[in-house]
C-alpha cells in the first residue's frame, strides 16, 4: 500500500483494512449520542467517522484510540454501520502503515504478546501455574472439554482465583476437562481491534494447530473476548469449534442436575453484563439463571443492564491504555453498584474484574464492595 495522504488515499487505505461500512454512514450523529464516552468527556465518534470519509482524518488524533468497542452505537445505527470494523480498520492503518502513532502502552503489550504468548509478557512456560495444586489434567485426546481461561486468570495474581474457582466447580461436578497449558496463546481478540492483524492471525492459527492436533470439540472459556474471536472470528481460519462461555456451561450443569449450589451466600448482588457476552453475542440470561441458582443471594438490577448496559472500558485493546481519572466507566459502575447497596459487583469477564476492581481501590470502597466472579459465586456455594 502507498503511502498515505491526508486526502483520498486516507480513505483508500481505510477501506481496503477493513473499513467498508464507512460508505454507508450518513452522519446522522446516534452513535455520539449514545456512546459511554458522552458521561466522562466529550468524544465525538461520529466526527472521527466524518472527518474519516472526507479524507482528513489526523491519524495523530489520539481519539482514534478511544473506542471500547461496546457496541452500543452499531445496536442503535438506523443502517447498521459497523462502526467497530471502522476504528479496526484505522488501527490498522496505523499499524501497518506508521502513519500516526500507536499508544506506547499498546506498542508495549503487542511486543509482550508476540514475545511470549501474552499480554502480561510472562514467561510461557508458567501458563498453568494457577492450576498448581488443583491437580489438573492436561488435555489429551478423549477429553470432554478444554478449558481456556484466558491470559489474565492465568498469570494475573488477583484474578488467578477465578481460573481456580472454575476448576473446582468443574470436578465437583464431574466434569472430564483438561487444560493445554504452555499450548495455549493468548486469543488474539484485543490485540485485533487495536489495529495488529498479522499477530493476531500468528495467534489463531498458533492455537488452531494445538485445538486440531488435541482433537478439542469444545471449549469452555472465562472470557467473553475468547468466547467472541473462538466462535466468531476462529472460523475464518479453519478453527470450528463448539465454544462455550463459563456462565452457558454453568447454567447447562445446573439444568442437567449435575451441579446443586446449597450452601447459602447471603449477600445482595448486582450483575454487570459484559459488552462481548451481551451486545456481541446476546448472552443475558444464564449468568442471571445461575446467580439466582444460589441460595440466599439476593440479585439486583443496574437501572440500564442488559442491552442497555454501561461498559466497563476495557474492550478494544483499551484495558492495556491508560485511562485519566474522572474519564472511567468502571467508576460510574461502581457508583451505581453501591447506590444499589449491593455487597457484590458480579462480573463474568476479566476485562469487567481488573477494571472494577481497580475502581474500588482508588475510590477506597474496597471494604464497602466486592467484586467476584459469577463462578467464585458458585465455588462459594457448592
Amino acid at each position: 500500500m502507498a503511502v498515505v495522504n491526508p486526502y483520498k488515499e486516507a480513505v483508500e487505505a481505510v477501506i481496503e483494512a477493513g473499513g467498508e461500512p464507512l460508505k454507508a454512514c450518513y452522519q446522522c450523529g446516534i452513535c455520539t449520542g449514545i456512546c459511554p464516552w458522552n458521561l466522562v468527556t466529550s468524544f465525538g465518534v461520529r466526527r472521527v467517522i466524518h472527518q474519516t470519509q472526507l479524507g482528513l482524518i489526523d491519524f495523530d488524533n489520539e481519539e482514534i484510540w478511544l473506542c471500547a468497542t461496546c457496541r452500543a452505537c452499531v445496536q442503535r445505527c438506523p443502517r447498521g454501520v459497523n462502526i467497530i470494523d471502522i476504528m479496526r480498520a484505522l488501527h490498522r492503518v496505523i499499524v501497518d502503515l506508521g502513519v500516526g502513532g500507536v499508544p506506547d502502552s499498546l506498542r508495549i503489550t503487542a511486543k509482550n504478546i508476540a514475545a511470549t504468548g501474552n499480554p502480561l509478557g510472562e514467561e510461557p512456560a508458567k501458563r498453568a501455574d494457577w492450576a498448581n495444586d488443583l491437580a489438573i489434567k492436561k488435555f489429551t485426546r478423549g477429553t470432554e472439554i478444554l478449558y481456556f481461561p484466558c491470559c489474565i486468570p492465568a498469570y494475573d495474581s488477583k484474578v488467578k482465583r477465578v481460573a481456580q474457582a472454575t476448576a473446582n466447580i468443574l470436578k465437583k461436578a464431574g466434569v472430564d476437562f483438561g487444560i493445554l497449558g504452555t499450548e495455549e496463546k493468548c486469543c488474539g481478540e484485543a490485540i485485533r481491534k487495536a489495529g495488529n492483524e498479522s499477530l493476531f492471525q500468528s495467534l489463531a492459527q498458533s492455537n488452531i494447530k494445538a485445538f486440531t492436533e488435541n482433537r478439542v470439540k469444545t471449549i469452555v472459556v472465562s472470557s467473553p473476548h475468547c468466547y467472541n474471536s473462538f466462535k466468531n472470528e476462529y472460523p475464518e481460519f479453519g478453527g470450528e469449534f463448539k465454544v462455550l462461555h463459563i456462565t452457558q456451561y454453568l447454567a447447562e450443569l445446573i439444568d442437567q442436575g449435575k451441579l446443586k449450589p446449597s450452601k447459602r451466600v447471603n449477600k445482595r448482588v448486582v450483575y454487570q453484563d459484559p459488552c462481548y457476552l451481551g451486545r456481541h453475542n446476546g448472552i443475558y440470561d444464564e449468568p442471571r439463571k445461575v446467580l439466582k441458582s444460589i441460595p440466599g443471594l439476593e440479585l439486583v438490577e443496574f437501572a440500564d443492564s442488559h442491552e442497555n448496559g454501561l461498559c466497563c472500558g476495557g474492550g478494544g485493546g483499551r484495558i492495556w491504555m491508560e485511562t485519566k481519572k474522572g474519564e472511567r466507566f468502571s467508576d460510574i459502575r461502581v457508583t451505581q453498584a453501591l447506590e444499589l447497596k449491593a455487597d457484590i459487583l458480579a462480573v463474568s469477564c476479566p476485562y469487567c474484574f481488573l477494571n472494577f476492581q481497580d475502581s474500588v481501590l482508588t475510590m477506597d470502597k474496597a471494604d464497602v464492595i466486592e467484586i467476584k466472579d459469577v463462578a467464585e459465586l458458585v465455588d462459594e456455594a457448592t
